[in-house]
């Protein structure tokens, strides 16, 4: 019998809203005593916009958004899905599950719903566990999401953080199949480091009905900043040589979208040209774990990604934790 094999067959995206240009945001944090400015956002991080959600906007109503558009892309309904993950740090409720709101949108009933939260390596975290899972043979299709509000746990009197983070969710179709020639998953790792969880945390927890402790997201961007070059280097090397093939046959790396500098740094690490990253942390903004799932659906839509191309996507955040899937998409 042939393995079974598993391959995204449809990607879409949701972004809340219209863009925030660093001009228009810098005016808002000057109103608030906070000085910033397109220069000074853009050089440091390469962001150049970002999508703020409005009130009402949810987590689970852009995941169920973003999820449309890749079962259309994938053509199928929601009545075919078996399996529903979702990557989210920033649940709309403490429970039920995202996973569990967004069936309940999509109007599937019986499928396996959960969440993985694995802050913004959450959605190759969440690929890799809908990968292990379909192979067991137990489940065919499932839905993949990275969904995150980040703009509400941030301090807007924080420049360090405030001005990185936006809002969105990005989602695939992930089937199952025995067909290797046309294309999968070949490989995954996936690592944390619980050692360094204070560089990057929101550490308020709900206790008796009140918020203890501080419930915005806190970050050591220097600290971050050593670590995720590092970890990536290693993490591309190993996923790829556990799938047999060399580093440089890699067509497209897909990482998460937290800074330009981080992004640039990795590819030049890895020996790839610049021209082989998919960038979209300038209109997108650091989306934490919607952000390799929007940059890939940004990707495919605008013929960066083709089938048929060896595509390598990578997660890195706070935890600390860090993974990658390679694909041949």
């Amino acid at each position: 019998m042939k393995p079974i094999v598993t391959r995204i067959t449809g990607t879409g995206s949701a972004l809340p809203g219209s863009p925030v240009s660093n001009a228009a945001l810098a005016e808002k944090l000057a109103a608030r005593g906070v000085e910033t400015s397109d220069e000074w956002i853009v050089s440091r991080t390469g962001i150049r916009q970002r999508h703020i959600a409005e009130a009402g906007t949810t987590t689970a109503s852009l995941a169920a958004q973003a999820s449309r558009a890749a079962m259309q892309a994938a053509g199928i309904g929601a009545a075919d899905l078996d399996l529903i993950v979702v990557a989210t740090s920033t649940s709309d409720q403490v429970f039920p599950s995202t996973a569990c709101m967004l069936q309940a949108l999509l109007g599937n009933h019986g499928a396996a719903a959960f969440d993985v939260q694995a802050v913004c390596s959450g959605f190759v975290y969440a690929l890799g566990v809908a990968d292990a899972m379909l192979r067991t043979g137990t489940y065919r299709r499932a839905l993949v999401v990275g969904a995150e509000v980040f703009s509400r746990i941030l301090d807007w009197s924080d420049r360090g953080t405030c001005v990185l983070f936006g809002d969105g969710a990005g989602a695939v179709v992930l089937e199952a199949g025995n067909d290797a020639g046309s294309g999968g998953i070949l490989g995954c790792r996936l690592q944390a480091d619980g050692s360094h969880a204070a560089i990057l945390c929101t550490a308020g927890r709900l206790d008796g009905g009140a918020v203890v402790g501080d419930p915005f997201l806190r970050m050591d961007g220097q600290a971050v900043f050593k670590l995720a070059i590092g970890v990536l280097d290693e993490s591309a090397r190993r996923v790829a040589a556990d799938a047999g093939v060399d580093v440089s046959a890699i067509d497209r790396v897909i990482p998460h979208q937290a800074n330009i500098r981080i992004m640039s740094a990795l590819v030049r690490k890895l020996g790839l040209p610049e021209d082989r990253l998919v960038v979209t942390v300038d209109r997108h903004g650091n989306t934490s774990a919607a952000s390799v799932p929007l940059a890939l659906d940004y990707a495919v839509r605008n013929d960066q990604v083709r089938r048929g191309q060896l595509v390598l996507l990578q997660g890195v955040g706070g935890g600390f934790t860090w993974g990658s899937v390679l694909l041949r998409y």
